[in-house]
């Protein structure tokens, strides 16, 4: 009735102890087996993504190889390689995740698992052992009380045979009746001993039993479920780990699919194109050479030998005149690494007017540079002279002029590839031109008028692309007319500035000065030039109103790229000191 009421409880195993022994430890050898696992599926994670990384920084392009970007194919691949990178990357959450979820906590669980296990099996063992030493101790009992009953036989029966036998005394019959009657004695003694221990066995074997061993074993059989059911969450998260970084990894295959998407064949085709045109014409028709004129002549010994080295002079005159420019041998020179002129005169026409078009803008973006520089600190020179306490005026002259400098030898410099651009094109550069081109863009109060670069004028252009240092006999006889007054920039208004953010007033200023603009506290306005340290903002309220107001009044909201255009102001005051 009892194992009825204890239906799936381990207490029905109660004499299964070292079975179930055997059984629990094999779990806790499952447990550190799929920790192992795991930590395999982990390592093979991370050397699968170093692998991958690798192998996309192995077809990275390289330096030389950055001119692939004007391809969609190349951008594609590209694209493809740097979502590859991603996609390894994820392979590595899945490693961290694995180590960091079900590694670690299984290894713990595990050492908690065999510090409980042992606990309860050690209780399990001094209980059985408590239940044999009672054992032992009434098996020694039962002995005893069959010795003792053994002996008492022995001496009633000694008794009944002296008793009967005529010829023992009286006194010898006594002393085995005494006998006899100590070994019943005994015996009776033994008889109790027995009994009471056999009791108290009894009760000590039923308590084992059915209260101390399934006490023990329901500690274990719940300590097993645990195992079993972390077993089971540690699958599940195994699983869930794969799953989570799913979604990531569709993005980045989803990446690598619109990247495909993006290959356009026919603008590669057009960036081919753009790309190796030459500019060359085509050659004209071959002229037709008649070597049949020589058998009109008269034959003679003479005449024979004249009109010989006659043709084979004018075979060879043609044939040097003759030659077509898609067959010319291009210098070996201006092909060796690192012997490209500055002029580019090494590339087809084409392709050296790009060059010497991105080479006169990225002059031009250096001279807006230093321009912008000089504006700047000609406008702090002014605030200096204004507020002495400021700054020393004096201490930004060193600085203006070095800018100066900077900018007459960079005009000069596009000045010379103008030149050069304008022999590409097919017209010869003259003071006017250069003046006109260059002008509108870096015209200064400091600037020296641009001096004339007759380089460009020493060229002369061969068809395979590159150029001669023969003299062009036009080129030198073209007079040099005198530049024409250009008043068109002159009165030029001063151009709008563009916004560079916003701010919020704090409080309210009343400009009462020239060049200051009244604000009240709360007022958005639109910020058009940072504090130059003089602690003035100039801001707009609208295309009409604009001046200073103080910085402190304000809070200033700049764009991302604003402050790159004011990094001079820090460069200045770290100079100054």
């Amino acid at each position: 009735m009892v194992e009825e009421k204890m239906g799936g409880c381990w207490s029905q195993t109660k004499d299964q102890f070292d079975n179930l022994e055997k059984h629990t430890q094999w779990g806790i050898d499952f447990v550190e087996k799929y920790t192992k696992f795991v930590k395999e599926r982990s390592e093979i994670e991370l050397n699968y993504a170093r692998q991958i990384r690798n192998l996309s920084k192995k077809y990275q392009p390289k330096k030389k190889e950055e001119d692939e970007n004007k391809y969609t194919w190349c951008r594609a691949f590209h694209s493809t390689l740097n979502e590859l990178n991603d996609y390894a990357g994820q392979h590595e959450v899945i490693a961290e995740n694995m180590t960091s979820q079900i590694i670690a906590e299984l290894s713990r669980y595990t050492q908690e698992l065999k510090t409980e296990r042992k606990t309860h099996f050690h209780d399990g063992r001094k209980a059985q052992q408590q239940v044999e030493a009672s054992w032992k101790q009434l098996e020694a009992c039962k002995r005893k009380f069959e010795r003792d009953c053994k002996e008492a036989d022995r001496a009633q029966q000694y008794f009944e045979k002296l008793d009967a036998d005529i010829n023992v005394t009286k006194a010898d019959v006594e002393k085995a009746r005494q006998q006899a009657q100590m070994r019943h004695q005994m015996a009776s003694d033994s008889k109790s001993e027995y009994s009471s221990y056999l009791q108290k066995f009894n009760q000590e074997q039923n308590e084992h039993y059915y209260t101390i061993i399934p006490s023990i074993f329901q500690k274990i059989q719940v300590m097993e479920e645990k195992r079993i059911d972390r077993v089971g969450d540690s699958l599940k998260t195994f699983a869930e780990v794969d799953r989570q970084i799913l979604p990531i990894i569709g993005k980045c295959l989803d990446g690598i699919t619109q990247a495909a998407e993006s290959i356009e064949s026919k603008t590669d085709s057009s960036q081919v194109i753009e790309s190796y045109k030459s500019g060359f014409e085509p050659p004209g028709d071959v002229e037709f050479e008649d070597y049949g004129q020589a058998m009109k002549r008269t034959v003679s010994e003479t005449s024979l030998t004249n009109s010989r080295s006659d043709i084979k002079s004018e075979r060879s005159s043609k044939s040097k005149s003759k030659t077509l420019w898609p067959f010319i041998k291009k210098n070996k020179l201006s092909l060796k690494l690192g012997s490209n002129p500055e002029d580019f005169s090494n590339l087809p026409p084409e392709q050296r007017r790009k060059k010497l078009q991105a080479k006169i803008d990225d002059i031009n973006k250096d001279i807006q540079k230093e321009m912008d520089q000089r504006d700047a600190l000609t406008k702090m020179k002014e605030v200096y002279v204004k507020n002495p306490q400021m700054g020393d005026p004096t201490s930004v002259d060193p600085r203006l002029a070095e800018i100066a400098q900077n900018i007459e030898k960079l005009q000069a410099e596009a000045q010379k590839f103008e030149g050069w651009l304008a022999e590409v094109e097919g017209r010869m550069p003259v003071k006017s031109d250069l003046q006109r081109r260059t002008s509108a863009l870096y015209e200064t109060q400091n600037s020296t008028p641009p001096t004339n670069n007759n380089c460009a004028q020493d060229r002369e252009s061969s068809p395979d692309g590159s150029y001669t240092d023969e003299q062009s006999s036009e080129v030198q006889t073209k007079a040099q007319p005198e530049p024409p007054e250009f008043d068109e920039f002159d009165d030029a208004d001063e151009e709008i500035l563009s916004t560079i953010g916003t701010c919020k007033a704090l409080y309210p200023f009343e400009g009462h000065n020239e060049g200051t603009i009244s604000v009240t506290e709360g007022e958005l306005l639109y910020v058009i030039e940072e504090d130059k340290g003089d602690g003035w903002t100039r801001v707009r309220r609208n295309e009409e109103e604009e001046g200073y107001v103080p910085t402190s009044y304000v809070e200033v909201f700049l764009d991302s790229n604003a402050k790159e255009l004011f990094s001079w102001r820090r460069v200045y005051l770290s100079e100054d000191s």
